[in-house]
């Protein structure tokens, strides 16, 4: 399907309910406070986000997000029909509820499903977890959401962390900029990947993927690739986040930019697919791969976009 091509998503959100990329946390919260003011606050905002929400998916025509429930065991086989019926190799679930219940997904289908652990930098076990994640139950990395982390990611409690990475020899997927659909986070202080600096000069074969190009920090994130060889970038979403840029910018734009500055051997290919019934988020590949093409990359470069450099940080055998 494409052309000879072998596609890793390197970027995918399992859909099972209690997911943080659900974005029900803060809810969920707001509701158990037994605040009524707030609860009516928060179901007010609610509808005034879903407005902006139902504009971006008619805008991609993506359907709407099913309200049935699953079991992960049904979701898995779904997801594996996704793979066959798209012709993908292997796609790596970021998110799942949990390390051990991406783990248990995983290994439903292991020959072409992978996991990242993704539980929380600041519980006090936090390192112990990241390794239990890794040397028991098979996951393959650590992924973060740095808007959510209520210290800098470069303080020197967080240090632990990073040394766990070091010794596993695992990637580390951490977002930055804008968090969720319209209405989500746009300020904190984890907000742009500056922050990482510290960190990623300090833990050099550590290998740290920024995705989405960097959100709404473009220049911040290109600076951080030139300071640190280690850091970078994955192309996943919709990237529609460039119609909020105050000057144009579009996605022909951030491939030949950071293809330019980086090259092809720091760029990851993904889509952030996760729930159904879109499924696999099939047109975010198509787009990416016609940008490419239309730059004239090599197909060995191509191979390295859409799928080696993935394999490579992942640890597949023969990568």
């Amino acid at each position: 399907m494409f052309q000879d091509l072998h596609i890793i998503d390197w970027h995918a959100h399992f859909p099972i309910r209690g997911d943080v990329s659900q974005g029900g946390r803060r809810t969920r919260e707001v509701r158990a406070s037994g605040n009524p003011q707030a609860q009516e606050r928060q179901e007010f905002r609610q509808r005034q986000i879903e407005k902006t929400r139902h504009q971006w998916r008619m805008a991609f025509d993506f359907p709407e997000p099913e309200k049935e429930e699953h079991t992960p065991e049904e979701q898995a086989d779904r997801w594996l029909a996704e793979l066959d019926k798209y012709g993908i190799d292997r796609i790596n679930f970021v998110t799942g509820r949990d390390n051990d219940t991406l783990a248990k997904i995983v290994q439903r289908h292991p020959d072409r499903f992978l996991g990242m652990a993704h539980h929380d930098i600041t519980r006090p076990d936090a390192a112990q977890e990241l390794e239990r994640a890794v040397t028991q139950l098979g996951l393959k990395g650590y992924k973060m959401l740095a808007p959510t982390i209520p210290v800098l990611l470069n303080d020197r409690s967080l240090y632990p962390v990073w040394e766990m990475c070091e010794k596993l020899g695992v990637p580390c997927l951490i977002h930055f900029g804008m968090l969720g659909a319209a209405g989500g986070v746009s300020y904190h202080p984890n907000i742009s990947p500056a922050v990482l600096e510290p960190v990623a000069r300090d833990f050099p074969t550590v290998e740290f993927v920024i995705p989405h190009f960097g959100i709404q920090h473009v220049t911040d994130l290109l600076f951080l690739c030139w300071s640190c060889p280690n850091v970078l970038v994955d192309t996943s979403g919709s990237n529609q986040w460039v119609r909020w840029m105050p000057y144009n910018l579009t996605l022909d734009d951030l491939f030949r930019k950071f293809y330019e500055t980086v090259g092809p051997e720091r760029i990851v290919f993904g889509t952030d697919s996760s729930w159904f019934p879109r499924g696999f988020a099939l047109r975010y590949l198509q787009d990416q791969l016609r940008i490419c093409r239309f730059m004239n990359l090599p197909h060995d470069e191509l191979q390295l976009i859409f799928g080696g450099n993935a394999a490579r940080i992942l640890g597949l055998p023969g990568a």
